[in-house]
């Protein structure tokens, strides 16, 4: 199933093909090193570099066989040899090359998903500086709260998003290592030089210490970003899902010609990629959970791993590309609505300012607890009986002592809530180019 969420370059990554071509290469190159030692003759090293070949289809024919893909593959290889093929898999144990191979093809996985962080990044930092002032309700606990700017909720997204290409880079690094220690880790069979001829060629460190595996704190962590990743994707669908609904319709995912939302409501626009977004991102977390269930190995390892590896990691990296990429495009087209953002703003008749008309009160010389409790009368009446904040405050002798008339509509602009916005993008590194937009 998850072949119909996987872009071609992910796909071919994650492909029986590269797996093996992978661990041919590695095996090249181990057998390039013995040369190097004079433990092996550069010519039987020369002819394996020349003359190995496999097939995807014999190697699975080998392991209903021998029941192990390794055994396979170095016999299928071995078929493509003459009596240089006693020195193809030197002193290697099958982890050597597995988990070797493994840590390249999640450093190139995490180059791609990588590549959709940054797509999103442009998304939300294009948005960010097209509605620094629009103007819309911030809510909290889903109730109207004060007015703030749809531009702050891109920048929210885009530091979030700057976090999770940080974290990211920090869990490629503690996956880009290799290890070819042999059995238990100990280099009875192996020389260290393989080892670091090996990794070097393919642009690795080389592990501190490892038994047969590479230890698996490395893979839980790399996992684990990847369904934080996924949680803050998860947020930002969920924010227009939520602003989707027909009650509030602030912001709507795209929805294109031809496209059908009920078969039986022809009426229907539904946040159709958003809720899958978020639906998906649930299968990350699981992911990550069995990652971190992963860490803990009888001894020097055994093989309980492996098969949840096999699911796991081609899954979760194909998972958060795909998503990376959706998310990037519901952001770029995505449908915004200002003028329903003000027409939402009114709907509390006003109530939306009551902070800024308590602290107004407080700095005229009123009590904190004697203008909390005036403000909050007024603001409960307008509640139940539907009626404008801003004249039930009028009619207050108290606040007619402290103000004019067009001091407290001063009191009711919007504009006010957004006055250190530039601050904030500032921070962001949007200063100059909110000011250029």
């Amino acid at each position: 199933m998850i072949d119909r969420y996987a872009r071609p370059e992910m796909k071919r990554l994650w492909s029986l093909e590269n797996r093996f071509a992978k661990f041919l290469q590695i095996e090249i190159l181990a057998a390039r090193a013995w040369a190097e030692l004079g433990v092996i003759p550069r010519e039987a090293a020369r002819l394996i570099e020349q003359n190995s070949r496999f097939s995807v289809e014999r190697i699975l024919e080998l392991e209903q066989e021998t029941r192990h893909d390794v055994v396979a593959f170095t016999r299928c290889v071995a078929e493509s040899l003459g009596d240089e093929s006693r020195y193809f898999h030197y002193g290697l144990t099958s982890y050597d090359v597995v988990d070797t191979a493994l840590s390249a093809m999640l450093v190139e996985a995490a180059a791609l998903i990588k590549e959709g962080l940054h797509r999103l990044e442009e998304a939300l930092k294009e948005q960010a500086l097209r509605h620094k002032q629009t103007v819309m309700a911030g809510r909290t606990h889903g109730v109207h709260a004060e007015p703030t700017s749809l531009g702050l909720k891109f920048a929210l997204w885009l530091a979030e998003t700057r976090r999770n290409r940080e974290r990211l880079e920090r869990a490629t690094e503690n996956i880009r290592v290799g290890k070819l220690s042999g059995a238990v880790g100990h280099y009875a069979h192996i020389d260290p030089f393989v080892e670091e001829y090996v990794c070097r060629e393919l642009g690795l460190a080389v592990a501190p210490v490892s038994t047969q595996v590479l230890q698996r704190d490395r893979h839980a962590e790399f996992v684990t970003v990847l369904a934080l990743v996924g949680a803050s994707l998860e947020k930002i669908a969920l924010e227009v899902r939520n602003l989707q609904r027909t009650e509030t319709r602030e912001l709507e995912e795209p929805f294109y010609r031809g496209q059908k939302g009920s078969s039986a409501m022809p009426h229907k626009r539904n946040p159709v990629t958003c809720e899958q977004i978020c639906g998906l991102a649930r299968v990350l977390r699981g992911y990550a959970s069995a990652a971190l269930e992963n860490v803990a190995l009888w001894h020097e390892r055994d093989i309980s791993h492996s098969s949840v590896e096999r699911i796991i990691l081609p899954d979760s990296t194909t998972l958060v590309d795909y998503l990376l990429h959706q998310v990037a495009r519901v952001i770029r087209e995505l449908h915004i609505y200002p003028e329903q953002m003000t027409r939402n703003l009114g709907l509390t008749g006003g109530l939306i300012y009551s902070q800024r008309v308590l602290l107004a009160l407080v700095d005229k010389g009123l009590s904190r607890e004697k203008s909390y409790d005036l403000v909050q009368r007024c603001a409960m009446e307008s509640w139940t009986k539907g009626l404008s904040f801003k004249d039930l405050l009028w009619q207050e002798p108290a606040v007619r002592e402290q103000f004019s008339e067009r001091e407290l509509d001063g009191l009711f602009d919007p504009a006010y809530y957004l006055r250190r916005v530039d601050l904030i993008y500032r921070r962001l590194g949007l200063g100059e180019e909110a000011q250029a937009e």
